[in-house]
Order: structure tokens, then C-alpha cells, then sequence
């Protein structure tokens, strides 16, 4: 896995990659980053995985202050980053907030994508979940929280969010070390604080007219995202819904084998 960053428009943006051959970008959520897809990007073949960091997550959180980091501009920020590296109609898959993103940016320009991966994503109304509504409504007073009064709930979220017990454990460490590093607070408050559920409502409409290849991929179990959305979105998108019994969440860590065989079936067909 190599680790790269350049400079977009005045903006440090970070990603991992691996691999060679059709351009796969992989979009993470809240509140993860690119290491979101450690376990997927090697099982992927035939393709250039890059998995994307957003702006203000992750190792870059330091760039999201004093900027827009709602999901709608964290699509101009994606496409202005595969202008910039010259990638032309990569295939887009997102999980979590990173679904929106890829929703967005296809929506917005459908000749720029090739095909989508959506794995419990948010879509239409389905976000933001009520412990983001809350962050959100107690956003003055959680600023000035310490972090470790932050930990508890931090953890709590991914154990609900992962089937995979052991899976959780080692995610919980290497999600938290970047909220750690920069300031757990501030950092959650400014990225829930950004989120509107009139990024995805937006282009809702647009998805049944995209015409792209498809897959949907979702875990059943999943508290923070509904597998009815799931459904929609798959119905909207032309395609079949691939369901993970038993899965939850956060199914790039607990099932990188079914995300994988997802990827490597739209890259195959529509290639």
C-alpha cells in the first residue's frame, strides 16, 4: 500500500494506493478515513485502487478548518483531485458519507464516472443518524468537551457499527490516533456540524436517469444506515441488492471479501 498527498487548489489532499490497471477510487465516511478500505483494496485485481481521503478527515483535518466540508463539496473536491492526477471515468465506490459523495459527483457529471460501488451508504433522507443530530444540537458546548469525554462515545459507535468483534477493536485504534492527533472535539463537531441531508435529497432524483453500472452491497444489520435504503438505492440504480446477513455498518472492515468481489464484478462487466 503506498501513501501519497498533493497539493488541489491550494488544499493538501491525502490517499493510499494499490495496484495497477482500471481506476477504482474508494470514498470513506465519518468517522473513518482511507484506512477504511486496508483490508479491500488488496483483494481488488486488475485495478489502480486509490482511496481518497476527504478533506478534514483523517490525517487531513487540519485542511477542513475554515473550509466547507459538507458532502456536496466534498464531491468538487474529489473531481478537482481526479482532474488534477488525470484520471478520466474511474469507478466510484463509497461507503457511508463517501456513498453520498460518489452519488453527488455522478449526478453532477455522469460522463466523468464509470460505474458505482455503494456499500450502506446514505442516500435520500436517510442521514444524519441521531448521535450525529445530537453532536450537532450540542455543538458549543462539545467543542470545549476534553477528549477523553468524547472516547467513550467514539467507541461505542464502531462497536455498533462492526459483526466483526475483533475487527472492531483494531478499528476503534486506528480511526480514534487521527482525532487524537488533531483534536477529537473540535474535529467531530466541525465534521458533524457540516453535514445536510440536502446534499443527497438534491440529486435523489438523478440517480434512476444515470444509466451507469451498478452494485449495491449492504449489511443487513446495519443500525446507522437501513438496509430500505439499500433497496431503494439498488432499484434506483438498475441493479440487484447483494445483502450481508449478519452484517453491520462497517462492512469494508468485516467483509473486505464480499466489497472486492463487488468491485472486481462492475470493473469486469462494464470494462
Amino acid at each position: 500500500m503506498r501513501e501519497h498527498t498533493d497539493v488541489v487548489d491550494a488544499i493538501p489532499m491525502r490517499w493510499l494506493e494499490h495496484g495497477e490497471g482500471t481506476p477504482v477510487v474508494f470514498v470513506h465516511g465519518i468517522p473513518t478515513s482511507p484506512e477504511l478500505w486496508r483490508h479491500v483494496l488488496p483483494r481488488v485485481t486488475g485495478a489502480r485502487c486509490l482511496a481518497w481521503e476527504m478533506v478534514g478527515y483523517g490525517q487531513s483535518i487540519p485542511a477542513g478548518r475554515d473550509r466547507d466540508i459538507s458532502v456536496a463539496r466534498q464531491a468538487a473536491y474529489l473531481d478537482s483531485w481526479l482532474r488534477q492526477l488525470g484520471i478520466e471515468r474511474p469507478v466510484l465506490v463509497g461507503q457511508d458519507l463517501g456513498g453520498g459523495v460518489a452519488q453527488i459527483l455522478a449526478a453532477r457529471a455522469p460522463e466523468r464516472v464509470a460505474g458505482l460501488v455503494l456499500t450502506n451508504s446514505i442516500g435520500y433522507d436517510s442521514w444524519p443518524i441521531p448521535s450525529v443530530t445530537m453532536m450537532q444540537r450540542l455543538a458549543p458546548g462539545l467543542r470545549l468537551a476534553p477528549d477523553v469525554a468524547l472516547y467513550p462515545m467514539f467507541v461505542a459507535l464502531l462497536r455498533r457499527g462492526h459483526d466483526d468483534r475483533a475487527r472492531a477493536a483494531e478499528s476503534i485504534g486506528l480511526h480514534w490516533r487521527h482525532y487524537a492527533t488533531h483534536g477529537a472535539a473540535r474535529s467531530l463537531v466541525r465534521q458533524a456540524s457540516a453535514l445536510n441531508v440536502q446534499d443527497t435529497l438534491a440529486v435523489a432524483d438523478r440517480l434512476p436517469e444515470l444509466g451507469l453500472p451498478a452494485r449495491v452491497v449492504w449489511g443487513e444489520a446495519d443500525q446507522f444506515q437501513k438496509v430500505s435504503y439499500g433497496q431503494r438505492l439498488a432499484t434506483d440504480l438498475g441493479t440487484t441488492l447483494e445483502r450481508i446477513d449478519g452484517g453491520r455498518h462497517f462492512t469494508p472492515e468485516d467483509h473486505p471479501d464480499r466489497i472486492a468481489a463487488a468491485v472486481d464484478d462492475l470493473v469486469t462487466t462494464s470494462g
